[in-house]
């Protein structure tokens, strides 16, 4: 039975999480009302939780959390056909204006006044409703689980990234860091044809490079203190074979994206994909002499639909990365959890799970 409040997950102020009670949402003519079943935790939630945000999104009034969410429609806007009471769908939590010059060109994902979540002018879906437009609603097959439906969201952001690198069939590719968004970047690029692939992170993170290896990295490289750059991009060499194709540098740290460059290929492509440091130096004169191209990617653009596809049709395994599960009340230590680095995702589930199997995928 669909719960009669809303619950939300809200942070005040840093390290202020409250779990409040808001109204229950009302569709707009092209929105669903979506019943969170699941949702995940991502780098941007702690970012804004214990820092009180990141980059120009700073936090200026309480906020919603989450944006790794997948649940059941319960509530239809009246010029929606697509989709129906009961449905199960994961949440696409960015979209655009649709009328900005970004959003007529296809870049809705970085339109300045489109409706993102979690930011600082956007609630997120952490809670029992949450209202999104129907297109960026993605129906899951019956065979998909919720947990999986709500992967969709950073596995989307590695498909955007490995689309925007130009990862094809036999490149070598390199990963920094071994989080969330490195381990679905792997899956990713593994999907597209990546054949030799190697992930790096700090010595300490062993558990994170351990499942790189479960998901069939060809290397990993725990990082030392003592490690000098040339070191770190002969070790890639060696377990690649040479050098780098491509490079998505997940870490956002100055030494990952200046070792990114001088492992990578003359022609190859490096896609920054992590937010971290906000001013870094780099070896330029490198990447120009040597034609390395440097892009970024920010979201996701279009990219549900084959995150969806390669996950449904049982290409890619997304559920490993799930370490933790938690129900709403216990909202704090997930994050707690989710803050100290322990695992890989946190998921949190606002739809109780079967307690006589904590562990299974609800449906």
């Amino acid at each position: 039975m669909a719960p009669n409040k809303n619950l939300a997950a809200t942070v005040y102020g840093p390290n202020d999480l409250r779990l409040d009670e808001r109204p229950i949402p009302e569709p707009a003519f092209n929105e669903v009302v979506v019943e969170v079943d699941s949702c995940g935790i991502c780098g941007t939630d702690i970012h804004f939780l214990k820092d009180g945000g990141f980059g120009a999104q700073r936090l200026i009034k309480p906020i919603v959390l989450g944006h790794e969410s997948a649940g059941v429609v319960r509530k239809v806007g009246s010029s929606v056909t697509h989709l129906k009471v009961g449905d199960r769908v994961a949440i696409e939590p960015a979209a655009g204006c649709r009328t900005c010059d970004l959003c007529k060109v296809g870049k809705y994902n970085i339109c300045l006044d489109g409706k993102h979540c979690t930011t600082q002018k956007h609630d997120g879906n952490c809670s029992n409703y949450y209202a999104q437009y129907a297109d960026c609603c993605f129906k899951l097959p019956d065979h998909v689980t919720m947990e999986e439906g709500a992967l969709l969201e950073p596995l989307a952001v590695a498909v955007y990234a490995g689309r925007r690198a130009a990862i094809g069939l036999g490149h070598k590719v390199v990963i920094f860091g071994a989080g969330p968004i490195g381990l679905v970047c792997l899956i990713a690029a593994k999907a597209m044809g990546a054949t030799r692939t190697v992930i790096l992170d700090l010595e300490h993170a062993k558990h994170r490079l351990e499942i790189a290896k479960k998901l069939g990295v060809t290397g990993v490289i725990g990082i030392r203190k003592q490690d000098t750059e040339d070191e770190l991009v002969q070790r890639i060499h060696e377990i690649l074979g040479g050098p780098a194709d491509r490079v998505l540098e997940c870490s956002g740290s100055q030494p990952g994206m200046r070792v990114s460059i001088k492992a990578t290929r003359n022609a190859g492509r490096i896609c920054l994909v992590g937010l971290g440091n906000k001013d870094v130096q780099l070896p330029m004169v490198d990447a120009i002499s040597r034609e390395i191209e440097i892009t970024t990617a920010m979201r996701y653009n279009h990219d549900y639909p084959a995150a969806l596809e390669i996950v449904a049709s049982g290409y890619v395994d997304v559920k490993p990365l799930v370490s933790h599960h938690f129900d709403l009340q216990d909202v704090h230590e997930a994050f707690r959890v989710a803050s100290q680095g322990e695992g890989i995702k946190i998921m949190i589930h606002l739809v109780p799970r079967d307690t006589n199997n904590p562990t299974k995928f609800s449906n």
